[in-house]
């Protein structure tokens, strides 16, 4: 990772999971662990508990449905449920800040810290490298194998928003997660949270920095634990 570009994501690590209370929500849930698709609903932070803003919208998830992440905190599972491993078309659940807002473009519309996807920037998945699950700029001490493009020859990445999973970066335990345009209605992704276009501009352009934003991926059957430790949010 280039000097730059590791400063900039530990401070922003920082900000977002210490130094700031939470106050806006992207809630997604799935009917259950092996559904590929979801709704995602927006909630701020109202009077001390949690308030519903705007319809709930449809999301497409991993093609092989959730598997438990590594967030900010652990939510209670069933001993039979699957965990996020690399490359196991599951997209994580659990608990986990947001951002960067990254794009094609010179800059968006939002508030949200901005990384913008050039020619030179990729997301490492391969578990051996130092830099695995780090979005970098390729510099020739850099050592991986196998990555992604920031910048792809589609618009699948033109927006998007990193998700904070694994930021660790245990080996094996899943890498390169982001919110991105979906590819079609209803199409399975590797492991991220997708949506129409105009959904995903509305949530990029309501998300803002000094409120923390959350994203809460989970099963129905774990809202109940959701409901529990965020107020306002019905089971």
């Amino acid at each position: 990772m280039s000097r730059f570009a590791n400063k900039f994501f530990l401070l922003f690590l920082f900000y977002f999971t210490g130094a700031a209370a939470h106050e806006q929500l992207l809630l997604v849930v799935a009917d259950d662990m092996n559904t590929s698709t979801a709704l995602l609903q927006r909630y701020a932070m109202h009077a001390g508990q949690w308030a519903r803003i705007g319809t709930a919208f449809p999301v497409n998830l991993g093609r092989n449905g959730l598997g438990w992440g590594i967030g900010m905190t652990a939510l209670p599972r069933d001993p039979g449920d699957p965990v996020k491993q690399e490359g196991d078309g599951r997209a994580p659940a659990g608990i986990f800040a947001l951002g960067p807002v990254f794009g094609y473009g010179s800059g968006v519309h939002t508030a949200m810290p901005y990384l913008r996807a050039t020619d030179d920037l990729i997301c490492i998945d391969d578990s051996r490298s130092p830099a695995y699950n780090r979005v970098v700029r390729i510099t020739p001490k850099l050592r991986f194998g196998s990555f992604e493009w920031m910048h792809r020859d589609d618009d699948l990445y033109a927006l998007g928003i990193v998700v904070q999973h694994n930021t660790a970066s245990v080996p094996g335990m899943g890498s390169c997660i982001f919110m991105h345009f979906e590819r079609a209605p209803g199409a399975g992704t590797a492991g991220c949270t997708s949506m129409a276009r105009s959904a995903l501009q509305s949530v990029v352009r309501w998300l803002d920095p000094d409120k923390a934003p959350l994203l809460v991926q989970v099963p129905r059957k774990s809202l109940p634990d959701v409901a529990r430790r965020f107020k306002g949010i019905p089971e």
